[in-house]
Formats: structure tokens, C-alpha cells, sequence
């Protein structure tokens, strides 16, 4: 899979660097991956949530952390839409959240 963009995974990650090796861990499992749909990703990643067709939340760090994501699985290209602590998660609406440029965490 192709992560859209590994640079905004890191510039939202810098202020948490206690997850930096499972983030990293985490890339290359995904980068390694050629997912055909959320089955085949759940195969993988079981404690992942499918929140739609496209939607993803993963745990990162033992799920101290959480990274939504949105894929297109026919183009095999996984977007990176927010990324924070569990405590921050709990704060924003999964299904709605979209990614901020301009937002510099």
C-alpha cells in the first residue's frame, strides 16, 4: 500500500515521540501490504475498526494512540487523516474529522 503522506503521519506524530518505533513499525507493515478490502486488512490488523467503507482506526503503542485513516483500496493508497492520543480520540467525531492542512499540531 501506498501512505498518503508518510510526512503528515510524522509532523502530527512529533509531539509523541514515546510511539515513534510503533509508528514505524506500523509503516512498514502497511507499506508491505496490498489490501483488496477491509477483510483482507482485518486478516492483519484485527483490533483495527472499520468505521466505513473507506474509515479506519488503528491502535498504535498498545492503544495509548490512535490513527485514522482513509483508503482507497482499489488504488491500494492509504491517506493519513488524524493521528493522537486515545484521551484525544475520545474528543472528535471519527466519522466526520477530515484532514487540516493548515492545522500544525
Amino acid at each position: 500500500m501506498r501512505i498518503i503522506a508518510r510526512s503528515t503521519l510524522e509532523r502530527l506524530s512529533k509531539n509523541h515521540q514515546t510511539c515513534v518505533q510503533s509508528l514505524r513499525a506500523w509503516i512498514q507493515e502497511v507499506e508491505n501490504a496490498n489490501w483488496s478490502s477491509s477483510g483482507e486488512l482485518k486478516k492483519q490488523f484485527g483490533n483495527a475498526s472499520i468505521i466505513n467503507s473507506k474509515r479506519v482506526v488503528f491502535n498504535i503503542k498498545d492503544n495509548n494512540f490512535r490513527l485514522i485513516v482513509d483508503i482507497e483500496y482499489r488504488l491500494k493508497i492509504v491517506f493519513i487523516v488524524w493521528f493522537g492520543t486515545h484521551k484525544e480520540y475520545d474528543k472528535i467525531d471519527v466519522k466526520k474529522i477530515r484532514y487540516d492542512s493548515s492545522n500544525k499540531k
